[in-house]
């Protein structure tokens, strides 16, 4: 019976292991290199992180620093209209990362399908850093639309 148990727990520890391949633990050095190459200054950048049920726009850091820094933030377009909002496709831009303009207000942004209150951002200029950036979530699934699941990035 020993024998049986070890050989269960062996079988379920190799399982385990193959399911590894879909999370990643530590930064990517891609996304090092990436941050390492901004230029300081005042802006910032974003990445759009489209999920179908919620309604913030992304994740944005200042330049120089690691996404683990970034917050989840929601968009206040008044200014100027998110690429999707503007393109009239919400998500058509998911993943793609911006050198943004604008600022933080310092308020917070109730957003009820997450039950959640959220930094607001005033977006006064966009443009277009990389439609195939570096991947920076710990979980492969962090980037399908449709799984309601809000992954900071690492």
């Amino acid at each position: 019976m020993p024998v049986r148990r070890l050989l269960l727990a062996t079988l379920v520890a190799a399982l385990l292991a193959g399911c590894e391949t879909t999370t990643v633990t530590r930064v990517d050095p891609a996304v090092a290199a990436s941050i390492a190459a901004e230029t300081p200054g005042n802006y910032f950048i974003g990445r759009r992180y489209y999920k179908k049920d919620y309604k913030m726009w992304g994740w944005v850091r200042k330049p120089g620093q690691p996404w683990k820094t970034a917050q989840l933030v929601m968009l206040n377009e008044n200014t100027k209209l998110a690429p999707d909002r503007a393109a009239g496709t919400l998500g058509v831009d998911h993943n793609t990362e911006y050198r943004l303009q604008g600022r933080f207000t310092g308020g917070k942004v109730y957003e009820p399908a997450s039950n959640s209150f959220y930094p607001e951002f005033v977006l006064t200029g966009i443009e277009v850093r990389s439609t195939t950036p570096p991947f920076i979530y710990r979980d492969r699934s962090a980037l399908d639309p449709k799984v309601r699941l809000l992954v900071p990035p690492l």
